[in-house]
C-alpha cells in the first residue's frame, strides 16, 4: 500500500442506544502508511467507533470497512488487523509469555513468534511475570504485542498510552512512527493531545460526530497553532460540548 490508499473508511456511520446517540453521522477516510489519531474527550464516542469498526457492535446506520471490507468479511481479519482495546480479556493464571503463546495457537502461529514480540516491544525481561502482577504500563506492553503477533497491515489501538510512565511513552511514539514507516497502518485513539501531537501524521477530531478530519500539519499551521487549542476551538467547553453545533475547519 502507498500512503494515498484507504485502508479504513467510515461512511455515514452512526449508533444509537436507547434514543441517546453516542456517534452521530461520522465520515472518514483513514490513509495507509501513517499514524492517525482520533481524538475527543472521554464519551465522545471513540472506543464506540472502533467497535463498530471491529464488528464489536453492530451500527444504527452507515458502513465500516478496513482494507475495503467490513471486518467479518476481511479475509485472515485476525492476522491483517491488530487491536488492543480495553475489555480484551486475558488468560487467568497465564505469564506474560504464556498469554502470548496462547494468542499463538488461537492464530496459527509459532510459539517463537511470542518472544520475538516481546523483544519488539521490551518486555522480555518479564516473560514469566504472572499478567495479575504486571503494572498498567507492562500490560499495556503486553496488549500491544499480542496485536503484533500476526504482522498486522493495520494497528487499530484504543488509548494505548494510559498508565505508561514518561519512558513508555517515548518509547510506544517511537514504536508506532517505526510501524508507519513499514507502511503499516495505525489507527490510535485518545485524549492526550500533547502526547499524540508529537506522534500522528493525520488526525481526526470527534465529539459524537466529525469535527475535523485531516493531517496534523493543515490543523495547526504547520505547527503554528498548538493541537490542544485547535482542539477546543472545535470542540467547544466540556459543559457545552454535546449541544456544541458542529465546526468545521476548511479540510474537514
Amino acid at each position: 500500500m502507498t500512503t494515498t490508499d484507504t485502508a479504513v473508511s467510515l461512511s455515514g456511520l452512526t449508533k444509537t442506544y436507547k434514543g441517546v446517540t453516542a456517534v452521530d453521522d461520522l465520515s472518514v477516510d483513514i490513509h495507509a502508511g501513517r499514524v492517525t489519531g482520533l481524538l475527543g474527550r472521554n464519551g465522545a464516542g471513540k472506543t464506540t467507533t472502533l467497535r463498530m469498526l471491529l464488528g464489536l457492535a453492530a451500527p444504527t446506520a452507515g458502513t465500516a470497512t478496513i482494507l475495503g471490507k467490513p471486518y467479518a468479511e476481511l479475509p485472515d481479519a485476525a492476522h491483517r488487523v491488530g487491536v488492543s482495546m480495553d475489555g480484551m480479556g486475558g488468560v487467568p493464571g497465564a505469564t506474560v509469555r504464556g498469554e502470548l503463546r496462547i494468542w499463538c495457537t488461537v492464530l496459527g502461529l509459532p510459539a517463537r513468534r511470542a518472544d520475538e514480540v516481546m523483544e519488539i516491544t521490551g518486555i522480555a525481561d518479564a516473560a514469566t511475570r504472572p499478567v495479575k502482577g504486571c503494572s498498567t504500563g507492562m500490560r499495556q506492553r503486553l496488549a500491544l504485542a499480542a496485536a503484533l503477533l500476526a504482522d498486522p497491515e493495520v494497528l487499530v489501538l484504543d488509548e494505548p498510552a494510559n498508565g505508561l510512565d514518561p519512558d513508555g511513552i517515548r518509547w510506544l511514539r517511537d514504536t508506532l512512527r517505526g510501524l508507519a514507516g513499514e507502511g503499516r497502518t495505525v489507527l490510535v485513539s485518545s485524549h492526550q493531545l500533547a502526547e499524540l501531537e508529537q506522534t500522528v501524521d493525520d488526525v481526526v477530531i470527534m465529539q459524537r460526530s466529525r469535527r475535523y478530519a485531516g493531517t496534523l500539519a493543515d490543523l495547526t499551521g504547520q505547527g503554528a497553532a498548538r493541537l490542544e487549542d485547535r482542539f477546543f476551538e472545535l470542540v467547544g467547553p466540556a459543559a457545552a460540548a454535546t449541544n456544541t453545533p458542529e465546526r468545521t475547519l476548511s479540510r474537514a
